[in-house]
């Protein structure tokens, strides 16, 4: 196929760029470079020897979008273009709501006008509700609790009411827990560009010695070591749901929602434990206050996403911390 990749520069974007090439389809990439970077596009290409077309656009230029289209034959999208550091949309909620939900809105309007009705949606688990139920399903409670998580949730809706307007459309919502990792060669992987907010990228700042430690934050919930439980993915295997989820969205129809995890849930303190066992780093850490609104336990049940997609994680729990820190280790400036 020919897909359309918003966001494609970006941490997840490009390794599901990266999965989409190997597999054989046809890749066009749009990117405004707001949280990725130009070279690594060069670095997409270095991995797969593939080329593939690019556009420096931003979604809520809709004619930028249309002139796409029609340079283009697409036939399908995945959408991740989207603002996502949860602390900075609490900051400025109006930046979040303009540029994730109009972007999102423009881009499936220049698609309807297009006849291009197959989306994968790049959404969040960040849309479920606490819960003492665990693991959480597709038809667990919703009800996020930021302004980032918001607008995941509010797509959410507005693509099933596209559906409902017209079942043309073919819609698949992805929802993934805590992606960590790189790719193996340690050419892409995740760069953020400030004091990180989720957990291995703090790690790896700690272990190259730019922060002088981790903050845990709790040691008292009702879990086997006292800290927070959660599902970490391989970006890899994250990427590879995503190509199974666009290959099969004409076959099963309508619109599906999936979680895309491992089961299995890691304590913080495992996570630091396995990334000194794999890396040979060792990570200085305190016990911090809990955050508000943080919970125990949160994984995934990503048994549909096995029956219907034929997708399962593969990569373990040694690998993904071994990984991310090759990349570190690879790009240190």
């Amino acid at each position: 196929m020919n897909i359309l990749v918003t966001g494609g520069a970006g941490y997840i974007g490009s390794h599901t760029c990266v999965e989409l090439l190997n597999a054989g389809h046809r890749v066009i990439v749009v990117d405004d470079f707001s949280n990725s970077s130009p070279d690594v596009l060069d670095k997409i290409k270095q991995i797969t020897h593939q080329n593939f077309s690019f556009y420096a656009y931003n979604l809520l230029n809709k004619a930028d979008i249309v002139r796409i289209f029609e340079k283009e034959s697409i036939e399908a999208v995945i959408h991740f273009a989207g603002f996502k550091a949860v602390g900075e949309s609490v900051k400025d909620p109006l930046k979040y709501y303009h540029n994730n939900l109009a972007g999102t809105i423009f881009l499936c309007e220049v698609m309807a006008q297009f006849d291009c009705k197959n989306l994968v949606f790049s959404s969040s688990a960040t849309v479920y509700a606490p819960s003492d139920i665990m693991p959480l399903t597709e038809e667990a409670a919703l009800r996020a609790y930021n302004p980032y998580g918001r607008t995941k949730l509010m797509i959410e809706e507005i693509l099933q009411d596209l559906f409902v307007s017209d079942n043309g459309w073919n819609i698949t919502i992805l929802r993934y827990f805590n992606p960590i990792g790189a790719h193996q060669s340690g050419l892409i992987g995740e760069k953020p560009q400030c004091i990180p907010n989720n957990l291995m990228p703090y790690i790896v700042q700690v272990a190259k010695g730019e922060l002088p430690e981790l903050r845990v934050f709790g040691d008292d919930y009702d879990t086997k070591d006292g800290t927070g439980v959660r599902d970490y993915i391989h970006v890899v295997d994250l990427a590879i749901g995503h190509v199974k989820a666009i290959e099969k969205i004409k076959e099963i129809g309508g619109v599906n929602i999936y979680n895309l995890g491992t089961g299995i849930g890691y304590s913080v303190l495992d996570i630091i434990h396995h990334f000194e066992q794999s890396t040979g780093q060792k990570i200085k850490y305190r016990i911090a206050e809990r955050r508000p609104g943080d919970i125990a336990l949160y994984y995934a049940d990503p048994s549909k996403a096995k029956a219907e997609l034929g997708w399962q994680a593969q990569l373990d729990i040694g690998r993904m911390c071994m990984d991310s820190w090759n990349f570190v280790r690879m790009n240190a400036q």
